[in-house]
């Protein structure tokens, strides 16, 4: 693809609502560069909204997340900028240290428009983080799966995909989300096509009025945007759950099987792609999701399964009763030695209620070594 050049002006787009106004909702588009629906979609609400900028009841803020990247159309110069959000990077950013890369200074400078963002705003803060995928398909959200992110994300009539931030480290959407906002990812569809930034669109008003910026009586365009989402998700699963992620780096040679789309069904052994080690099989009758068609990336593809909605109901049940409290009365089960936000499993005693439990109870996986499987407790609870 093409970048957008000097039409990219700036990395704050806009920035609307009067100063210390609730709650607060930021939008940052093109983390990657070669993804310019959401860029493009926030202009258009943006547009819209300073129209009417009386009925706005919140602040809202739009961000460009890799400026040069996006005028370039390419992922990153450097390095993946949406995989360096970790704490020893923030640190290394807060405490001066010299930029040896570009993302360096894409960063530092997006670290601070987001902070200068939050202090004028007032809590309740939310961030939509919106990207686009290489392969073809439908569009969807994900989130740490906190009951409050899960009953706002649903506000948006795609598929929920759970379990995304336990297969991929370093994202905005996850570092922010443990500094108390809430927050979510947008995937509208593929990169260059014309209604992936409609959708974008789409998910922007939906978010408006879900948390509170705006009234959707004030704006017709909410109810449109959620016709157009379940128009084009209306074959789609409700809700899935990652299970395997393939990591792929440039000396593997990985190289996609062309033609198939996100949510398309895919067989066990099924030959997804290949690289110079031979064929890349599916390693379960599932869904394919993300494949990737573009020369950036590290991810060669994520395998998903349906998840049943009912189970959904069942686990907030369990979290509103405080079933997590009890956690370590369970056999096999015992606190991080260093770690006191930590629970390290023994799943040859705890295997029928290992990783699936903990999921429906609010936690997240961030190790397993053998019969050794190490979760943590999700920040602001479950």
């Amino acid at each position: 693809m093409t970048g957008l050049g000097n039409e990219v002006a700036a990395r704050r787009l806009g920035e609307l609502g009067a100063e210390g106004a609730s709650p607060t909702l930021l939008v940052v588009s093109s983390i990657h560069g070669n993804e310019p629906a959401g860029y493009l979609g926030s202009l258009r609400v943006l547009r819209a909204l300073e129209e009417r900028q009386d009925l706005i009841g919140g602040h809202v803020a739009f961000l460009v997340g890799n400026v040069r990247a996006l005028r370039e159309g390419v992922r990153y110069v450097d390095r993946d900028l949406n995989r360096a959000w970790t704490e020893d990077r923030i640190a290394q950013l807060r405490g001066g240290t010299e930029a040896a890369q570009h993302e360096d200074v894409e960063q530092r400078e997006l670290l601070e428009e987001i902070e200068g963002v939050l202090a004028h705003g007032q809590a309740p803060a939310y961030l939509l983080d919106l990207h686009t995928t290489s392969g073809a398909g439908g569009p969807f959200t994900a989130v740490a799966d906190t009951l409050s992110n899960r009953a706002l994300a649903m506000q948006i009539p795609v598929p929920l995909v759970l379990g995304l931030e336990e297969l991929v480290d370093g994202t905005l959407h996850d570092y922010m989300g443990g500094r108390g906002v809430r927050t979510f990812a947008f995937e509208a569809g593929q990169h260059d096509e014309t209604r992936a930034i409609e959708r974008a669109e789409a998910a922007i008003w939906i978010m408006l009025a879900a948390t509170g910026v705006v009234n959707e009586s004030d704006f017709h365009q909410v109810g449109e945007a959620r016709k157009l989402l379940r128009r084009d998700t209306r074959h789609l699963p409700r809700v899935v759950e990652m299970h395997y992620r393939h990591a792929v780096d440039p000396d593997d040679d990985y190289r996609m099987s062309p033609g198939y789309r996100n949510f398309q069904p895919v067989q066990v052994g099924e030959v997804l792609g290949r690289d110079r080690r031979g064929a890349v099989l599916s390693p379960q009758r599932a869904r394919i999701l993300m494949p990737l068609y573009q020369s950036q990336g590290s991810d060669g593809f994520f395998i998903v399964r349906d998840f049943s909605p009912f189970w959904l109901t069942v686990s907030r049940a369990l979290r509103v009763l405080g079933v997590q409290r009890w956690i370590h009365l369970a056999p096999g089960i015992r606190r991080h030695p260093d770690r006191p936000d930590a629970w390290v499993i023994n799943r040859r005693v705890a295997r029928w209620y290992a990783l699936q439990l903990m999921h429906l109870l609010g936690f997240r996986k961030i190790e397993a070594v053998g019969d050794v499987l190490v979760v943590l407790e999700r920040p602001n609870g479950h």
